[in-house]
C-alpha cells in the first residue's frame, strides 16, 4: 500500500470517528466543534485527492459559514441536546438501511483513476479541447464553474444566501424578544 492510501485512509478513518464522537454527543456546542472537525478533515481528503476547489469550497462553506450559523443557532439555545421521545432504534436502523443501500451502488462506479471511466471519456476531453473556443476562457475550471456549470453555481449561491437569510431572520425574532424580556418592555 502506498503512502498516499495510507494518507487517504487514515484520513477516512478520523472522519469516521469524528462522525461517529458527534453522533453520541448531547453538548451541541461540541458537536458544532466536531462537525467543523469533520468538515475541514474533509477538505484535508480533497486536496489529497487533487480536488482543490472542492476543497476550498468544503473549507468555507463546511467549516466556515455552516460552523457560524449553527453556533448563531446555539446562542438561542440551552446548548444542551433534549431527550427523544422515540426509540434510538428507529434512527439506527434507517441509516444502516441507507449504507446498505449506498454500498450496493458501489460496485458500479468506475475504479479511483480510471482512464476508461465515463468521466475521464466523455465529458473531460471535450472541456479541454473545447473550453478555448466556445467560452473564451483559457482556463478550464474558470470556463467549467463560470459558463458551462454556471447556473449550477448560480444556485448554489442563492441556496446559500436563502438559508443565511432565514437563520437570520430567526434568530433576529428570538433575540429582538429577548432584548425586549430584560427591558421590560413585554
Amino acid at each position: 500500500m502506498s503512502t498516499w492510501h495510507l494518507i487517504n485512509a487514515g484520513l477516512l478513518g478520523f472522519m469516521v470517528a469524528v462522525a461517529i464522537a458527534v453522533a453520541a454527543l448531547r453538548n451541541l456546542f461540541a458537536a458544532v466543534m466536531l462537525f467543523a472537525i469533520y468538515s475541514l478533515s474533509a477538505a484535508t481528503l480533497f486536496v489529497a485527492l487533487d480536488a482543490v476547489d472542492v476543497a476550498f469550497t468544503e473549507a468555507a462553506v463546511g467549516a466556515g459559514i455552516s460552523s457560524i450559523l449553527m453556533l448563531a443557532t446555539l446562542a438561542a439555545t440551552d446548548g444542551r441536546e433534549k431527550q427523544h421521545r422515540h426509540r434510538r432504534a428507529l434512527p439506527l436502523v434507517l441509516c444502516l438501511a441507507l449504507a446498505v443501500v449506498l454500498f450496493a451502488g458501489l460496485h458500479d462506479l468506475a475504479p479511483v483513476g480510471d482512464p476508461a471511466a465515463p468521466a475521464h471519456v466523455h465529458v473531460a476531453p471535450r472541456y479541454l479541447s473545447e473550453t478555448a473556443t466556445e467560452v473564451g476562457v483559457p482556463n478550464v475550471v474558470t470556463a467549467v464553474l463560470a459558463s458551462y456549470r454556471g447556473y449550477d453555481t448560480l444556485g448554489e449561491a442563492v441556496v446559500i444566501f436563502t438559508a443565511g437569510l432565514g437563520v437570520t431572520a430567526l434568530l433576529g425574532g428570538h433575540f429582538r424578544r429577548r432584548r425586549s424580556g430584560k427591558n421590560g418592555d413585554v
